[in-house]
């Protein structure tokens, strides 16, 4: 007689009563890849065309990994239908469409990530998910998160890279991310801000800390070598380009960074973090991953199992709360303001328009609005101040006003940002430079209905609300900007200028019609 089971020696055969919860997960994330296929589509999209998140494409591969290490002890947890599932799943709905309504595709990756998670629960119940934390958590590296380190990471490379020149005694100056010494003039660019070996090392070190230890404080201590270890190898990478530039000069420094530095140096300094963690790992080769008898002893779990709900069920609320949103977000992606025929040029006294193509090398950038101008002032006393506006009828994926490389410091241009600027109302105040170098002070407001501010947060937040009330409400956008490069200073010119054109918000009126 045979009998249906897992032993502990046998391959594992799929019981029956797991054979139509998978089937529903199945389709449910089938379902789920056909709703969500641009957000799936984009993710793999920077998975394989972006050398930061080229190591996301081993993250699939990974999980069924570490799957199949449960493999033979999950199947002796008993799947059942789980209604909070709905709840986590609604929940990640709603930031799927908060994320659309932002413009953040990050934000609505995460979210159908989430929602795959989600699904699981709601079919599987609260012993499978027990069984397959690990795993369910692994699945949040495949969002390309890290981008948004790149200022800080470039900030701190900078500083840690002047103590070493100090260390090393090579005089140096330092002015925001732009480094100066007898050698030339270098910037710690943001291809050089260690972003992706930070990210990649920290799912690196998630994945040992789990399969290679048991006690939690040597996970922790292990993680902490994960994000510390990289940060500063990358500060020594900087100093090292910087120093070979003093001897050799500065191309075979930059030829030498990306072939050893690209290539060698963090593959030693990964080496090198697993050698000093080998002699601390803790777990045997012939462990169980999971403890099944443990899982479902737990008081917890069994309270979360009375929470049951069929698979059936769970799936055609699953399509309608996806529906529900997906609708939602087209709807407010149709909301469109109504704009003047064009923007108007502001009548300031004491400054006249002056032509503006001198040669300048700088220009805002305002990918998807409706409309758009550039114009100089100057006034009697030669200052000049550069102001740059923009009007978008809606805010959405490809015309957000304060989207990712949009505005004063444009994306892919060889303008990089320096430091705050003063502090000017609630304006948004940078200090740019060029390779010269030349340095640009530059005032940012954005206007939306009654909201005035510098802030790109509120102005995301703003339009939020605006969508998930269906409000048609256009924005506007309002550069100032002054170059230092005629010997002015830019904060006194562009103090008078604001003084001469009044309260900014009429300004911005004026000029929008």
């Amino acid at each position: 007689m045979q009998t249906e089971g897992v032993s502990a020696d046998a391959a594992p055969v799929l019981p029956a009563h797991w054979r139509t919860p998978l089937g529903q997960l199945a389709a449910v994330w089938l379902g789920l890849i056909v709703l969500f296929f641009p957000d799936w589509s984009a993710m793999a999209g920077q998975w394989w065309g972006s050398s930061t998140y080229n190591h996301i494409l081993l993250i699939p591969p990974i999980l069924g990994w570490l799957i199949a290490q449960r493999r033979r002890e999950v199947l002796r947890l008993t799947p059942v239908g789980w209604w909070p599932g709905l709840i986590v799943f609604a929940g990640a709905g709603l930031l799927w469409l908060l994320g659309d309504f932002a413009g953040l595709s990050v934000v609505r990756q995460l979210a159908v990530v989430i929602m795959a998670q989600a699904s699981l629960a709601a079919i599987l119940g609260p012993e499978v998910v027990a069984g397959l934390l690990f795993p369910l958590f692994y699945m949040l590296f495949l969002v390309p998160m890290g981008d948004e380190l790149i200022p800080f990471l470039q900030t701190l490379t900078a500083r840690l890279t002047m103590v070493f020149l100090g260390l090393a005694h090579v005089p140096a100056t330092i002015e925001g991310v732009f480094i100066t010494t007898p050698a030339g003039y270098f910037e710690v660019a943001e291809a050089c801000s260690g972003v992706k070996f930070l990210i990649a090392m920290v799912a690196y070190g998630a994945l040992v800390g789990n399969v290679c230890f048991l006690r939690w404080s040597r996970r922790a201590a292990f993680m902490a070598v994960s994000v510390v270890v990289p940060i500063l190898a990358n500060g020594l990478r900087a100093f090292g380009t910087i120093w070979i530039a003093g001897w050799y000069g500065i191309r075979f420094a930059s030829s030498f960074d990306h072939v050893f530095y690209g290539w060698v140096f963090f593959a030693v300094v990964m080496a090198l973090c697993m050698a000093v963690g080998w002699r601390f790992f803790d777990r045997s080769v012939e462990s169980a991953m999971i403890d099944p008898e443990a899982i479902t002893a737990r008081s917890l779990v069994r309270r979360l199992r009375v929470m049951r709900l069929s698979g059936s069920i769970a799936m055609p609320v699953m399509l309608a709360i996806a529906l529900a949103f997906i609708g939602w977000g087209g709807a407010a992606s149709w909301l469109t303001a109504k704009l003047p025929e064009g923007t108007r040029l502001p009548a300031i006294e004491g400054w006249e328009p002056v032509a503006t193509d001198d040669g300048v090398n700088w220009t805002p950038l305002y990918g998807g609005s409706d409309r758009h101008v550039r114009m100089r002032f100057r006034n009697a006393a030669g200052d000049t101040v550069d102001v740059a506006f923009a009007l978008y009828a809606n805010q959405g994926k490809g015309h957000e006003a304060g989207g990712f490389g949009q505005g004063a410091l444009p994306l892919g241009s060889h303008w990089a940002w320096e430091r705050p600027g003063p502090a000017v109302g609630v304006a948004k105040s940078d200090v740019i430079q060029a390779p010269g170098p030349e340095r640009r002070l530059c005032l940012t407001w954005y206007r939306s209905g009654d909201l005035l501010t510098g802030s790109n947060l509120a102005l995301r937040l703003h339009v939020m609300v605006d969508h998930l009330l269906l409000r048609r409400q256009a924005t506007a956008v309002l550069i100032l900007s002054v170059s230092d490069r005629l010997d002015h200073d830019p904060a006194a010119a562009l103090t008078a200028f604001i003084a001469a054109a009044g309260p900014v918000d009429r300004l911005i009126a004026g000029m929008g019609g």
